[in-house]
């Protein structure tokens, strides 16, 4: 759940392609995305992370990594797991599925992605907006947006 958030922060204003051809980068510099050494990493790692090329070297993103891994572990301890928190904000903790039959239907942002996003800042979360939110939980499962002629439509 840290990884596709970590991603998705990186990837505003962004092409999906080009998160996921750092995706390898983003692994090693952020310890397997591992919130706990995330947050504690300090000035001299985010320099670091600034040279390296392996993921995008933008110092707002870079921090809001770090300031999400510390709100990540204070979900975590809140709740008792992120998974726990973030699911529920959807209707009985289980996957919306949509019934999209054409991919203009598709909405970039929800009443619950609005929630999520609400939510997450007020709890200290950066590059959270309601459109990043909407794709994490399209992301992570919480949302099925494949329209009904998909193949995996019901398999997700």
């Amino acid at each position: 759940m840290f990884e596709f958030l970590l991603l998705e922060g990186a990837q505003a204003g962004l092409s999906w392609a080009a998160i996921l051809r750092r995706r390898e980068g983003y692994r090693m510099a952020f310890a397997d995305f591992a919130p706990k050494t995330v947050a504690g990493y300090g000035a001299k790692t985010v320099e670091d992370l600034l040279g390296n090329s392996g993921i995008i070297r933008n110092r707002s993103k870079i921090d809001a990594a770090i300031q999400n891994a510390r709100s990540f572990l204070e979900v975590q301890e809140e709740f008792g797991s992120f998974d726990r928190y973030i699911w529920g904000f959807v209707p009985d903790r289980k996957t919306i599925k949509n019934r999209w039959t054409s991919i203009k239907q598709l909405p970039a942002k929800t009443r619950e992605s609005e929630a999520v996003s609400k939510d997450l800042i007020k709890r200290g979360f950066k590059f959270v907006g309601p459109t990043i939110c909407y794709a994490y939980m399209q992301a992570t499962g919480m949302v099925n947006d494949h329209i009904t002629s998909c193949f995996r439509y019901d398999q997700v």
